[in-house]
């Protein structure tokens, strides 16, 4: 009977990886898709990208829109851990605003991620709905240590998403702000969070430090 057990964990386990392997890819193959065509793009686009078929996908994920968000949550998320480089998210709000602001400037550093951006933040409340579970916890960690008031903190946070998704529309899909302009605009938006007008144009002034400009 143990036999038996082991090798039922044996047979569960393999199936757990094969469905994990599969959600990857189909989550990376979205991210080309996204970057190409955007949130307009149709199940049979992802499924061609995938070299699947449309009933593969739903094999996966419920809609289309909701791999369409875990493929733009993955590539945020993968873009955060780089530029975050060794510093653990939250650990800082300095960090934090450090991290937004590689985001407008990655149309050099990640130009793919800069693509997806260009072509799903029109839509901000799919972006901020996308990212905003991994957002708020890292956020609310940051301004806690940094003694930021929190007081209804949510619908602060909440406001100052699209204050960032609309900074970062004009970044990305018009064009209207330079990374550098995008700076100012971020420190007029840190008022929803109650920093001072000083407070904020120090922490968007602050040198950026690139993952590979890291002595440590």
């Amino acid at each position: 009977m143990a036999k038996a057990n082991q090798a039922d964990d044996g047979s569960g386990n393999r199936q757990s990886a094969y469905i994990t392997r599969n959600r990857i890819a189909l989550i990376k193959s979205a991210q080309v898709v996204l970057a190409e065509v955007g949130l307009h793009a149709t199940i049979d686009q992802l499924a061609t990208s995938a070299n699947v078929s449309p009933t593969t996908i739903y094999k996966y994920f419920e809609t289309k829109e909701a791999l369409l968000s875990e493929a733009l949550a993955d590539v945020w998320q993968e873009f955060m851990l780089w530029a975050h480089g060794d510093e653990i998210p939250g650990s800082s709000f300095q960090g934090m605003i450090d991290v937004f602001r590689k985001l407008v400037r990655a149309k050099q550093s990640h130009p793919q991620f800069a693509r997806i951006l260009r072509n799903t933040v029109s839509d901000s409340s799919f972006v901020i709905n996308a990212v905003r579970p991994l957002a708020m916890a890292t956020l609310r960690k940051a301004a806690t240590k940094e003694g930021i008031a929190v007081d209804q903190f949510e619908g602060r946070v909440y406001l100052w998403g699209y204050s960032l998704a609309g900074i970062m529309s004009a970044v990305f899909v018009t064009e209207e702000l330079s990374p550098e302009k995008a700076d100012a605009s971020l420190a007029i938006s840190l008022q929803m969070l109650d920093i001072s007008k000083a407070k904020a144009k120090k922490l968007v002034s602050h040198p950026l430090v690139y993952p590979e400009e890291s002595t440590s």
